[in-house]
């Protein structure tokens, strides 16, 4: 438990002695962590230090090989209300090779609310029109993904992940390899959803804009937290050699 954790905060995210084994070698170490409610927590660590393996965990994209993850104190295996997760990857994945259209996108933020091949409705056409407004793509809604800019779709993927208004936002690199102006409208979409409470996990190399939003830091290396803070300090614990990111096996 940190200092900046109150014993009765409610979990949004409980990870308890997390060992996570792929392709016959262990990417997470007995990892533990809990995220109180309302929490923004940065995940720090150079490539290789198993960042994205705890994220894609966390969301239930990869098994456990030891420990558990609950989301809102139940294990992810039995989790049901993935209407609370907003989950944003890593890489673009917004196209997908299908040409679809950027409010197709992000309405299928909305399938776990929504009954298949029924119409939306008035409610669901409006949360579709505040998270294209939030991330600035309000005026792009008819276009194809496939054809916008590396930036556009990662606000597309935001827009998707915000749109069925989220408990807990966790995002993988959000702003890896786009443009500023990107950069500054996830910062005021995330700022937004602080302000209402909602729980943020966020994997990022370089924080930018977002940076003043962050109440905590934990650093990864070697599939072991290293620190676990306030993140003012935590950059002195995130440096690792640059060979650590060599070694066979060690996924971000």
């Amino acid at each position: 438990m940190t200092p900046l954790e109150p014993p009765t905060a409610p979990k949004a995210v409980q990870v308890a002695d997390l060992s996570v084994d792929l392709g016959g070698r262990l990417v997470l170490r007995g990892v533990d962590l809990q995220i109180r409610q309302g929490e923004v927590l940065a995940v720090l660590g150079t490539n290789g230090s198993g960042k994205s393996t705890l994220i894609r965990t966390m969301v239930g994209l990869l098994p456990a090989a030891r420990g558990q993850v609950k989301l809102f104190g139940t294990p992810v295996p039995k989790f049901r209300q993935w209407d609370r997760v907003g989950y944003v990857p890593q890489r673009i994945t917004a196209a997908g090779g299908v040409p679809a259209t950027v409010a197709e996108v992000v309405s299928s933020g909305l399938l776990s609310k929504r009954r298949l091949f029924r119409p939306l409705r008035a409610e669901q056409r409006a949360a579709i029109d505040h998270a294209l407004e939030v991330v600035d793509m309000a005026d792009q809604r008819k276009d194809a993904v496939a054809e916008l800019s590396g930036g556009q779709q990662q606000r597309v993927l935001i827009a998707r992940a915000l749109v069925s208004d989220p408990d807990l936002l966790i995002l993988d690199e959000p702003t890896a390899g786009v443009d500023q102006a990107s950069q500054a409208v996830f910062s005021e979409a995330i700022r937004e959803r602080v302000a209402r409470g909602t729980t943020v996990v966020m994997v990022s190399h370089d924080l930018g804009p977002m940076d003043a939003l962050i109440d905590r830091s934990v650093v990864l290396r070697r599939g072991r937290i290293v620190y676990d803070g306030p993140p003012h300090a935590s950059q002195t614990h995130a440096h690792v050699h640059p060979h650590v990111a060599d070694e066979p096996g060690w996924l971000s």
